[in-house]
C-alpha cells in the first residue's frame, strides 16, 4: 500500500520578514541621525580634547602651544552701560565746573614742570577734568611699571584726587604698533595693564577708596592724532585720569538747582504780587489827597 506525499504548503507572506528588517534598519538610521544633530557641543570638546591629550602623551600628536588669535574668538557686545558725562545741562549745575577749575588750576600748579616739557596735559571736556599722562614720561617703551622719577608726580596727583568726592576713570590707550612679547600678547594686555598699574597705586599709596575707581584698556583704537607719524603715536601712547562726578551727585545737584530755581520763582512771583497790590493800593480812592476829599456839609 503506497503512502501519500505531504503536499508542502506555500507561504506567501515571506516578504514580510524582509521589510521588516527594512524598516527596523530605517527606524534605526534616523535615530542616529537625530542624536549627531542633537549633540552635546561641550562633551564633544571633552571627549576631543581628552583624545588629543592621550595622544599627546604618547607622543603620536605633536603638542599644541600657539594662543588662538583675536580674530577668531567670537565678540560679544557689551551691553550698553549709562555714562556720566559733563554735557551741558550737568555742566551749568551749581557746584560741578568750579570745582572742577579749582582741581584743574591745582593740578596746573603741581604739573607745573611736566605740562612746560609736553609731558601731561590737564584740560576740561565733556567727560570731565582730563589729566593725561604720556607714556614717555611715565613708563619705559612695552612696559606698565612707572618710572622710578614719576612715581613721586603721580602720587601729587593721587593725593589731589583723594582730596576731592569724584569719581576717576583710568583709562589706556596705545598707538598702533604691534606688540607681541613674553609678557603681552597685545595692545589690548599693555594698555589695561597700565591702566591697573595706575589704579593699584593710587589705592595702596594715596588710599583713595577702590570704589571711586574703574581702569579701562583701549589699545590703540581711541587715538587723539594720527599714527601715521612719530609725534601722533607719541600723543596716541598715553594713560587718561578721567575726574567726573557720580551719577547720585548728578541727580542731587540737579534737586538742588531746581529747587534754588523754584524757590527763585517763587520770591519774584511775591515781589510781583507786592508790587500789584501797592500799584493797585495808590490807584485807590483811600490814597487820594485830603484835598480832593468831598466836603461834609456842616450842620444847621
Amino acid at each position: 500500500m503506497s503512502r501519500k506525499r505531504k503536499q508542502s504548503h506555500v507561504n506567501h507572506e515571506r516578504w514580510m520578514v524582509s521589510y521588516a528588517d527594512f524598516v527596523t534598519l530605517l527606524f534605526a538610521f534616523f535615530v542616529v541621525m537625530f542624536a549627531s544633530s542633537q549633540q552635546d557641543h561641550k562633551k564633544t570638546q571633552q571627549v576631543a580634547y581628552s583624545i588629543r591629550t592621550a595622544f599627546q602623551t604618547m607622543g603620536i600628536f605633536p603638542a599644541v602651544t600657539k594662543e588662538p588669535s583675536l580674530s577668531s574668538v567670537v565678540m560679544i557686545a557689551p551691553q550698553s552701560v549709562p555714562m556720566v558725562t559733563l554735557g551741558d545741562d550737568i555742566a551749568s549745575l551749581p557746584g560741578v565746573m568750579e570745582d572742577l577749575n579749582k582741581m584743574k588750576r591745582r593740578m596746573e600748579r603741581l604739573l607745573a614742570p611736566q605740562i612746560a616739557n609736553g609731558t601731561v596735559t590737564v584740560t576740561i571736556g565733556r567727560g570731565g577734568l582730563l589729566i593725561s599722562l604720556l607714556d614717555a614720561g611715565f613708563f619705559e617703551s612695552g612696559s606698565a611699571i612707572p618710572k622710578a622719577s614719576s612715581i613721586s608726580t603721580l602720587n601729587e596727583i593721587g593725593k589731589a584726587i583723594a582730596a576731592a568726592p569724584y569719581n576717576v576713570r583710568i583709562e589706556g590707550h596705545t598707538d598702533d604698533v604691534p606688540i607681541h612679547d613674553s609678557q603681552y600678547a597685545s595692545n589690548w594686555e599693555l594698555s589695561t595693564a597700565r591702566a591697573t598699574v595706575l589704579t593699584r597705586l593710587f589705592i595702596e599709596q594715596d588710599h583713595i577708596i577702590p570704589g571711586r575707581l574703574s581702569a579701562a584698556g583701549y589699545a590703540q583704537y581711541h587715538p587723539v592724532a594720527s599714527n601715521l607719524t612719530a609725534e601722533g603715536r607719541g600723543r596716541n601712547r598715553r594713560v587718561d585720569i578721567i575726574v567726573l562726578p557720580t551719577l547720585q551727585q548728578v541727580v542731587n545737584l540737579k534737586g538742588l538747582a531746581a529747587g534754588q530755581k523754584s524757590q527763585l520763582l517763587s520770591s519774584r512771583a511775591d515781589q510781583q504780587k507786592l508790587q500789584e497790590f501797592l500799584s493797585t493800593a495808590s490807584r485807590s480812592k483811600f490814597s487820594r489827597p485830603i484835598s480832593t476829599m468831598p466836603q461834609r456839609t456842616p450842620l444847621r
